[in-house]
């Protein structure tokens, strides 16, 4: 073998993890902006008729909002890709449950912005509410959109546990970051139970839950762009070339 040809692999496998890494820098902004900071301007959970009024006279930004929400969707469906070609050539069945379960929290977000735009549509035109009630339309179709990002959580956990598990398990990333990722991915999961599934359960706990993902999360991203990925053994390249030879047969 050329023994110039680990290098070439590990600089190509480095190219791969930036590029990973701001599609899922992307997709943290565009979730930051978007749905904790534009959407909280419009959808007012306690007055249906705050949240009318808000989509009428800031059009405008409710439309930015969405247009975040739309970002969220494109970035998150390209880091899942990413995350796939990353991770394939190390653990080739966590990296198919990276991909397809990031695939899914892609499908659950898109499903949010459609009832974030039909509200929009109803606010132009009261005769599409039933009844023409559209204050109570508009504010169930953004119940609608926040029950897609709650029971999303399922999924927006479950892909952090296998990109954990390589993290932690392949010598290729710091495994306390990995470990982080996992016990994050699970107590996810956990806040969508709890959220759902336990009558009056504590909006603070549901948070709580959530919390550790985020420090991962942002570690991650962190190692991606900054650092990308440790230097596998050279015969761990061999095989990985192997793989990923046999996968593209």
């Amino acid at each position: 073998m050329d023994a110039h040809q680990p290098e070439a692999v590990f600089a190509r496998e480095r190219r791969c993890a930036r590029v990973t890494g701001a599609w899922y820098l992307g997709l943290a902004i565009a979730g930051v902006v978007g749905f904790l900071l534009l959407r909280p301007a419009i959808y007012d959970p306690d007055d249906a008729a705050a949240t009318l009024r808000n989509l009428s006279t800031k059009e405008g930004l409710a439309r930015l909002a969405l247009g975040f929400e739309l970002a969220t969707v494109v970035t998150q469906a390209l880091a899942a890709v990413w995350f796939y070609k990353l991770l394939r050539p190390i653990n080739a069945v966590a990296a198919w449950a990276v991909g397809a379960f990031g695939i899914v929290n892609a499908v659950a977000i898109l499903a949010s912005g459609a009832a974030v735009a039909t509200a929009l549509e109803v606010a132009d035109d009261v005769t599409l509410a039933p009844g023409a009630d559209a204050a109570a339309t508009a504010q169930l179709l953004f119940q609608l959109s926040q029950s897609f990002w709650g029971v999303g959580a399922l999924f927006f956990g479950l892909w952090l546990i296998p990109m954990g598990w390589v993290a932690a398990t392949s010598g290729r990333f710091p495994p306390a970051l990995g470990w982080i990722l996992v016990v994050g991915g699970v107590a996810y999961v956990a806040s969508a139970f709890v959220e759902y599934a336990i009558e009056g359960a504590p909006a603070w706990l549901v948070d709580l839950l959530a919390s550790p993902s985020t420090i991962g999360e942002l570690w991650m991203i962190g190692y991606l762009l900054l650092v990308g990925i440790r230097r596998g053994e050279e015969g761990g390249l061999r095989r990985d070339s192997a793989v990923s030879a046999r996968g593209a047969t």
